[in-house]
Formats: C-alpha cells, sequence, structure tokens
C-alpha cells in the first residue's frame, strides 16, 4: 500500500490564498520556514530521515528539478518535518533541518540567485518577496516534553518558552538581515489535543498542560512579531494565531462535518502512539471524516477549512463579491513601500 500524500497546512493556506484568489497579472513569490505542516517533501531527500511529508508547492528546496528560473517565479519550502527552531529538536527523527539549518540553505538560494540575475535585482527580488516562518510544536512535544532531552529538565515552563523565542527573535533578525521585509509568523494550536498527547494521558483526553505551553509560546511571540514590526527598519511582520480555529474544530467536529476529533484516520492497528504512518499501517473508511491524519497532523478536510478559517481571521477581503480572497499577500505595505 502507498502511503497517501499528505497536504499541509501552510501549502493549503497558501494555495487557497494565491491561487484561488489570484489576479491574472499577481506574482508573489514566497520563502516557507517551518516543520512537518509546512514541509513539502525536504524529507523526502534525507535518506534517514523518518518523517516525511509531500506536496509539491512551492518547490522543496532539495528537489531536483529546482532551478534559479523557478526559484525567481515561486520561490522555495525549506520546512522540514521533525525540525524546530532550536538546534537540538526532534533530534531522534536522525535526520530534518532547524530553522537555523534553513536559513543557512536560504542564504545559499541567494547566492543563486545573485549569481543569476547580479546583486541589484536580487536584492530588490528577496525585498519584495513574501516570508512564511512556522515552527515550535516540535520544540515542545519533540524536545522540551521529553525526559530525554536535555531541555527538559534545565527549563521549567516559562524560561523554556522565554530560550525559544529569544532564539527565533534571534532567527527573524538574522532573515530580516538577509533581506526580509514581510513575514508571517504563526503561533501553535492546541498541542495538547492531538492523538499522540491524548494516548499518553491518563483519560484519553486533552493535555492542558500541553495547551497551557502553547498558548504562552504564542503570546510571548505575538508580542515579539509586535515589537519586531516596531524596531526593524521597512518591516512588514503579522502573527498568525490558528488556535482558537483549530481548538473549536476540536472540540466541536460535528459543527464542521467531521465525526472524529480525538484518534488517527491512520494508525498501526492497536498499537499506539505509531510515530508516523507507514505503508503497513490500517486507514479509517472515511478519512475526511477524521479531523486527524495521523498521531501529529490534521487530516486534508480539517487543513482546508483551518486554512479557509485563518484566512477571515487574518481580515483578507473577497474579490468581486465572491469568497475568494484578495490576490495580495496579507501583509499591508510598509509606510515606504518597501
Amino acid at each position: 500500500m502507498t502511503k497517501p500524500k499528505l497536504k499541509t497546512f501552510i501549502s493549503i493556506f497558501l494555495t487557497l490564498f494565491l491561487v484561488h484568489g489570484r489576479c491574472c497579472n499577481c506574482k508573489v513569490v514566497q520563502f516557507i520556514f517551518g516543520d512537518s505542516l509546512s514541509d513539502v517533501g525536504n524529507n523526502n531527500y534525507l535518506s534517514k530521515s523518518l518523517a516525511r511529508a509531500s506536496l509539491p508547492w512551492p518547490p522543496a528546496f532539495l528537489d531536483s528539478n529546482l532551478n534559479e528560473d523557478t526559484i525567481l517565479v515561486n520561490g522555495v519550502n525549506y520546512a522540514s518535518g521533525g525540525g524546530g527552531i532550536l538546534n537540538e529538536t526532534g533530534s531522534y527523527f536522525v535526520q530534518r533541518f532547524g530553522l537555523y539549518k534553513q536559513i543557512e540553505l536560504f542564504q545559499g538560494t541567494q547566492d543563486l540567485i545573485i549569481g543569476k540575475v547580479g546583486e541589484t535585482e536580487a536584492e530588490k527580488f528577496f525585498q519584495e518577496a513574501r516570508y512564511v516562518v512556522a515552527l515550535g510544536s516540535n520544540d515542545f512535544i519533540n524536545n522540551y516534553l521529553m525526559p530525554v532531552y536535555k531541555d527538559s529538565w534545565s527549563y521549567n515552563d516559562d524560561t523554556f518558552i522565554q530560550y525559544l523565542t529569544e532564539t527565533l527573535e534571534n532567527q527573524l533578525n538574522l532573515l530580516h538581515s538577509l533581506g526580509a521585509r514581510n513575514m508571517m509568523v504563526f503561533g501553535l494550536g492546541p498541542m495538547g489535543c492531538i492523538p499522540l498527547q491524548r494516548v499518553l494521558s491518563t483519560t484519553g483526553g486533552c493535555q492542558d498542560k500541553t495547551n497551557k505551553l502553547g498558548l504562552g509560546f504564542n503570546e510571548a511571540t505575538s508580542k515579539l512579531v509586535t515589537k519586531l514590526s516596531t524596531t526593524l527598519p521597512n518591516a512588514t511582520i503579522r502573527f498568525g494565531d490558528a488556535y482558537d480555529v483549530v481548538n473549536d474544530l476540536i472540540s466541536n467536529p460535528g459543527k464542521y462535518g467531521f465525526s472524529n476529533s480525538d484518534s488517527p484516520c491512520c494508525s498501526f492497528g492497536k498499537i499506539r502512539p505509531a510515530l508516523t504512518c507507514v505503508p503497513a499501517s490500517t486507514l479509517c473508511k472515511e478519512r475526511s471524516k477524521y479531523v486527524f491524519w495521523d498521531e501529529y497532523h490534521p487530516s486534508d478536510s480539517a487543513n482546508e477549512l483551518i486554512a479557509i478559517e485563518m484566512i477571515k481571521k487574518l481580515g483578507f477581503k473577497p474579490i468581486n463579491g465572491t469568497n475568494s480572497p484578495s490576490p495580495t499577500p496579507a501583509l499591508p505595505p510598509s509606510a515606504d513601500g518597501d
């Protein structure tokens, strides 16, 4: 049995936003930094990686077909399943790209484009592009909350969130220094309600501690984004908070046409938790009725619904009286139009 391809939230979000609402002359280049919720296939090229996903847009950095012309039209997706804000996060996935590594790969992309169009045009190209940063859940689920990691006993909840957001601040500053001017930074959903966390609880319910960590990270990151938006020159940075949207979907699945929001569609029979969905896994009969595809990730149907609700929440206006999102990115221009 071939493993079905899971469409990521970020990919669906960008597709709905930039394709269904696209005008004929609209050109938006995106550079994506993230984890498995954004990975479009990079980890498929990492032979030892245990965390893989695949949906070809924007193109994966490790895609052998990627070239300068494709980058100039579409941008690049550096996201890697198992990756986190911290370098140490997700090490048991063996191979993955953390955010610092993804930024290093982005610097390599810049060298390619400079060689193609020259420094002046390259600088303009990268400053006009849009950037998405969506990581953090692995730093909790596959680091801080696992006693095998040093971070789990070196920090408490508050100091770990501080460590995480201070690291993220350094990374966003680095991206800005490399030309990123329009950035969307996504927060975390109710991590304590993913099937993996439920099956590890004594009641089968959501893990309140994990959810509180996510809310704490979101609050700190929102404040960070506000700070950087006012202090970094010509920067427009927005915070995407999907917590309430996802929480309502999990708490009221029937409201959205789902019948199951507490267990995965893809599992390894009665053996749980199964960390990945593999060819030998058992699939549910109606995957569109499941909020979760596997122990970690929402299903295609759930991701599409979340993306649509986030487009509404972030204030994208319909065009021509339809429900289509605006064809331009959800980032207002800075005062000098940069």
